[in-house]
């Protein structure tokens, strides 16, 4: 079995996040201006809103999950259950 490091998976992440990002500006850039440059009604939003939801969603498993819920707090946790933490409530 293969130990993975934490530090390139984040990394990773962190890529695919900002290749993520960089495909919804261009592709979104793209789409506004076809619907700018197409008559009928404006529909460039919906694609922008809806795409931009999984961005968004993207971003916080990548900058904020990893540091609430990481390795660590888990050892904390246990800890804490066990008894041994700093804040475990026993005297």
């Amino acid at each position: 079995m293969q130990h993975t490091d934490p530090a390139r998976e984040y990394v990773r992440a962190l890529r695919g996040f900002y290749l993520h990002l960089a495909t919804y500006l261009i592709a979104n850039l793209m789409l506004f201006v076809l619907d700018v440059l197409t008559p009928g009604g404006p529909w460039f939003y919906w694609p922008l809103l809806i795409w931009g939801i999984a961005v968004a969603l993207n971003g916080v498993t990548v900058f904020m999950s990893g540091r609430f819920f990481d390795a660590e707090w888990e050892n904390r946790k246990v800890e804490k259950l066990h008894g041994r933490g700093a804040h475990a409530g026993h005297a």
